[in-house]
């Protein structure tokens, strides 16, 4: 089949970049994956779920190493100044001798993006237990240290009678000096204590005798700390040390699984106080509960939390929920979230991106909107100043696992976006990245209304020179304005083709552009004038004619010398030209049936245009 070029103008409708520039080394084509060489990272062959990523591989120019045309890799020609060329279509073939050529690692497997901001956020509150004041001293003599069982008193008498020596407040609350019998101390403060021993003092020795009081060190105690804690376990200290020196013994707070909020203090196994350490790290409240012998302290398991991130006071992952988030209609808004991690004056937009019913999810807010929304645990937030005409908004479609909105400044170009995108390595066909763009598909549109609009004309204003030659006109020009009214209705996809032979163009982004990572497949669509339109599967060695067998072949209709091949990258050409590999699809267009050889011209443009920017083939 040989195609006998007629006036047919393409160029207008299927918009491609050049994947590399000309001087592209072998590297650089064949190894760089996607994005070519502008960074790079370890490999990691078991890796489930990657990010885009680079190679910042040395060029055989760089390197003084030439590449002999004796060893390059299968589906690959000599191009210019001696650089090696992916055929169109043709699979990547990483070579096993690696003396000639770089080699790096697929795209997926380079670098590990995964949304690296959220991933090295620290839990809010988490630096309470950075300071270690587990190891620093109680100051037990406070005024306002309540005395109890167990505390020990420095009890010192000189003059007419000399006494001294350390003692142990009783269970009734006693001290019991000689002589003087036993003094009630329990649940007076440590500032009076002096002057109720004094008094009890002078009512036995009236005469000269002097007294000195002061509390040694409060009682002991052994404080249980359990939950999810870095080092559960029972652990000694003073009555007066805080929640936060217990936990602090034991580790702190499990970063992961832990609740900051969410503290218990148990006591003859009835909760006796709860604690939020954000109240302590926020507003300095702090709690006075002391602690005694066989108390345990019992850290939950965390409530919902979210990553927050971008102009904030402190970039963290924030606990919304303490308690029972249920009583609390408002503790998982995005108002909470506020409340806790104080944006700067400046912000006016955030971005949300998580998981809803399994799949992936991302919004972008103003401020206003997103006090009223309602996060998910594991939403990851970020705080923005959006400057009127700097962001815009793309989408990321196909076999991908992260999400699937990005706002992102306009001076963003492609590759820069991919880096962030995280696919199904097994999944993705990388090499066959495109984009969908509402401008091209709109000079799509135009340049198909412009083309109808021309062939209608050109049908309704046919001159006959006989009756029946004008009976016939009038009949093609019914069918034309049927047909002008079908195609009409079509809308282009506004295909982009910006990867051939595994390289990605970087390409400036516009708002509302698509980015389409497609799933690798390993079937053959065939489609248009056959007799049974259906999908194959892909087997090497089949040809063209065999795919068309395997659809009943080619109808009465069909045009057999220009029958089209959509490739996975959004590329569209004629089969002889492209080949058919795996995931592609055969689109077989109709003859052009009318007298008029000016109309048949016409009409083989229009079909041709509408198949490249639609995948459709359509008759009169």
């Amino acid at each position: 089949m040989h195609f006998v070029k007629q006036g047919i103008v393409l160029a207008a409708l299927a918009v491609t970049l050049p994947a590399a520039s000309p001087a592209a080394s072998a590297a650089d084509v064949l190894t760089a994956a996607v994005f070519g060489s502008t960074g790079s990272s370890s490999y990691s062959s078991n890796a489930r779920s990657r990010s885009l990523g680079t190679s910042t591989n040395p060029t055989p120019a760089s390197t003084g190493m030439a590449v002999n045309p004796a060893n390059m890799p299968a589906g690959t020609v000599m191009g210019p100044n001696g650089t090696v060329m992916p055929v169109a279509g043709t699979p990547l073939v990483i070579p096993t001798d690696t003396n000639n050529v770089t080699v790096a690692p697929p795209a997926w497997a380079q670098g590990a993006y995964s949304n690296s901001t959220s991933i090295a956020l620290k839990p809010f509150a988490s630096k309470l237990f950075e300071g270690r004041f587990a190891s620093t001293f109680s100051d037990a003599a406070s005024g306002d240290y309540v005395l109890a069982p167990g505390d020990r008193v420095v009890v010192r008498i000189w003059g007419a009678r000399s006494y001294d020596d350390v003692l142990i407040v009783d269970q009734q609350g006693n001290l019991f000096i000689p002589e003087v019998g036993p003094v009630h101390v329990g649940g007076i403060k440590n500032s009076s204590l002096l002057s109720t021993v004094r008094s009890a003092i002078s009512r036995v020795y009236t005469d000269n005798v002097q007294a000195y009081v002061s509390l040694q060190s409060a009682q002991p105690v052994a404080v249980y700390v359990t939950g999810f804690v870095n080092h559960p376990g029972r652990y000694a200290g003073g009555s007066l040390d805080s929640v936060l020196s217990f936990l602090d013994r034991a580790g702190g707070i499990d970063p992961e699984r832990g609740s900051y909020r969410r503290i218990e203090i148990l006591r003859n196994k009835k909760v006796i106080a709860d604690l939020d350490l954000y109240q302590f790290a926020l507003a300095g409240n702090v709690n006075t509960l002391r602690l005694k012998d066989g108390d345990v302290i019992l850290v939950k398991e965390k409530g919902i939390s979210v990553s927050a991130y971008g102009l904030l006071r402190e970039e963290a992952v924030y606990e919304l929920a303490q308690g029972d988030s249920t009583k609390d209609k408002n503790a998982s808004k995005g108002s909470r979230l506020i409340e806790l991690s104080s944006p700067l004056k400046n912000v006016s937009h955030v971005s949300v991106s998580g998981t809803r019913n399994k799949a992936p999810f991302n919004r972008y807010f103003s401020l206003d909107e997103f006090k009223n929304f309602t996060l998910a645990d594991g939403d990851i937030v970020e705080f923005v100043a959006d400057m009127p005409g700097q962001t815009i908004m793309a989408t990321v479609t196909g076999a991908i696992t992260g999400a699937s909105r990005y706002p992102i400044h306009k001076t963003v170009k492609l590759r820069d976006l991919l880096r962030r995108i995280e696919v199904e390595p097994e999944l993705a066909a990388t090499d066959s990245i495109y984009l969908r763009r509402k401008s091209v598909a709109r000079d799509q549109k135009a340049v198909i209304q412009d083309s109808l609009r021309r062939l209608e004309q050109t049908a309704l204003t046919a001159t006959s020179s006989t009756p029946e030659e004008a009976q016939l006109r009038v009949d093609e020009a019914r069918l034309i304005q049927d047909f002008v009214k079908r195609a009409g209705q079509l809308e282009p996809d506004g295909v982009i083709v910006v990867s051939r032979g595994m390289e990605v163009s970087d390409i400036w982004l516009e708002d509302g552009d698509e980015i389409v990572i497609p799933q690798k497949s390993n079937v053959v669509q065939i489609t248009g004038e056959v007799v049974m339109p259906k999908a194959v599967a892909f087997e090497e060695g089949m040809t063209l004619d065999d795919y068309l067998a395997a659809a009943g072949g080619v109808s009465d209709r069909a045009d057999e010398k220009h029958i089209l091949v959509a490739k996975q990258n959004g590329e569209v050409g004629l089969a002889e030209h492209l080949g058919v590999n795996a995931g592609d699809r055969i689109l077989v267009l109709p003859k052009v049936d009318t007298k008029s050889l000016l109309l048949a011209k016409d009409l083989m443009t229009i079909v041709y245009q509408i198949a490249v920017a639609t995948k459709v083939a359509i008759d009169l």
